[in-house]
């Protein structure tokens, strides 16, 4: 019998009155890991091979554009900036670059230099700080941002590349001022303006009223085809949550990172961003390597990915307690691999090439100890054995590891 999936999920994330997501048609996805994720002040900056091989997996799960870094910061930068841009190039990956600078010709002339040089267009991201509190700490006028800013801008149009205007600190900034700079920007050229939540100030309702005020107040009035961005941090542990926000509110673009690392505590993490877009209908590439995506980035930068890290950590499919596997085994003699992949689990692994595990605790049930044995190839018909294994898990304050029950298994062999 074929199942009713409808019936077997009620969904209050689809009741009227909520946000009807099929009435966003796109929502793109900028990579910040090698910019942005490399400010963390405790991650390394990986070796270029490292970075070759995260953008071809960049671009082999749907993400649209990466920030392939800073070259104004010196000449390591530069020359990963080049690298990577001629590997998009020469391998004509399906992801196009961009590049961070601030609003300083001497930042964006190694971007225009790197995209002559490599023939791919590359989008300037210039930013520069917004708010009352960074113009007040630097002595900033709106006329001399205004100023700095325009001839930024008017630069990188010149030479024919596309603009992304950012303002840092957009979530504490005042209206009048975002209205002057963003409003000037579109003028000068800039096709793109970035609001970025820098210190992860804002919460959803703030984004969505920033973003609402934006398009109505300063895109629409432009009368020009302006595409809005949002770059969101973890401060508050909101940034996929503000992310989403913008999206309702008709963001085009959203920025992340792999695990979300970055300045600080870090980005919106890019793993999430792709896995509820995709459960969104928003995202239609291919997921299942997006563990190695993470894994990659962990190795590389050495930084930790912790265990309960959601869809990619070790435990994010993995189950030692009786009650759960319970049900996942019961789902499984269903026949039914949709059913067992969704009774204990609101992200199926199989959409991220992982399986749900189920493993062997002091929170157990005999019924964990026969599918542990079964998938490993042992008789899960054995009482003796199922009962000693039981016996050692009810005793221990953890998760048996695999070689602890093969252990027990040769012992009861003998």
């Amino acid at each position: 019998m074929k199942l009713n999936e409808r019936e077997l999920i009620y969904d209050w994330n689809s009741l009227p009155g909520t946000f009807d997501w099929s009435s966003v048609s796109e929502v793109e996805l900028d990579d910040e890991t090698l910019r942005d994720g490399l400010q963390n002040p405790s991650v390394v900056d990986p070796p270029i091979g490292d970075k070759i091989e995260l953008l071809h997996l960049m671009a082999e799960l749907g993400i649209h554009t990466a920030d392939i870094g800073l070259p104004g910061a010196g000449p390591r930068a530069t020359a990963d900036v080049a690298a990577l841009a001629r590997e998009i190039a020469d391998q004509h990956l399906p992801i196009a670059a961009n590049c961070a600078a601030r609003t300083v010709v001497r930042d964006i002339r190694p971007i225009v230099d790197i995209s002559q040089a490599t023939g791919i267009p590359i989008e300037v991201c210039t930013f520069i700080g917004t708010s009352p509190i960074r113009q007040y700490a630097e002595d900033w006028t709106l006329d001399r941002m205004l100023r700095t800013s325009e001839e930024a801008v008017r630069f990188a149009v010149s030479e024919g590349l596309s603009v992304m205007f950012v303002t840092e600190d957009t979530t504490r900034a005042r209206p009048e001022t975002l209205k002057a700079i963003y409003g000037h920007a579109i003028e000068w050229g800039a096709r793109r303006i970035c609001l970025a939540d820098t210190v992860g100030h804002a919460t959803p309702d703030g984004v969505r009223g920033l973003v609402r005020f934006v398009l109505e107040e300063i895109v629409k009035p432009s009368g020009e085809d302006v595409k809005v961005d949002f770059h969101g941090h973890r401060d508050r542990g909101l940034g996929l949550a503000n992310s989403l926000a913008a999206a309702e509110a008709g963001a085009h673009r959203l920025h992340g990172s792999a695990l979300g690392i970055g300045e600080r505590v870090g980005n919106t993490e890019m793993e999430l961003l792709l896995v509820n877009l995709k459960l969104l209908g928003l995202h239609d590439a291919d997921l299942k390597r997006l563990p190695e995506y993470c894994e990659l980035v962990s190795r590389a930068c050495h930084t930790a990915l912790p265990p309960g890290q959601p869809v990619v950590g070790r435990d994010a499919f993995r189950t030692g307690t009786g009650v759960h596997a319970s049900a996942i085994m019961k789902a499984e003699e269903k026949g039914d691999a949709w059913l067992a992949d969704r009774i204990y689990s609101g992200i199926p692994a199989a959409m991220v090439g992982r399986s749900q595990e189920i493993e062997v605790s002091h929170m157990s049930g005999i019924s964990n100890v026969r599918y542990w044995l079964a998938a490993h190839g042992h008789n899960a018909n054995d009482q003796d054995l199922c009962l000693k294994i039981f016996e050692v898990a009810k005793s221990a304050d953890r998760t048996l590891t695999r070689d602890e029950i093969e252990d027990l298994v040769k012992e009861e062999s003998r």
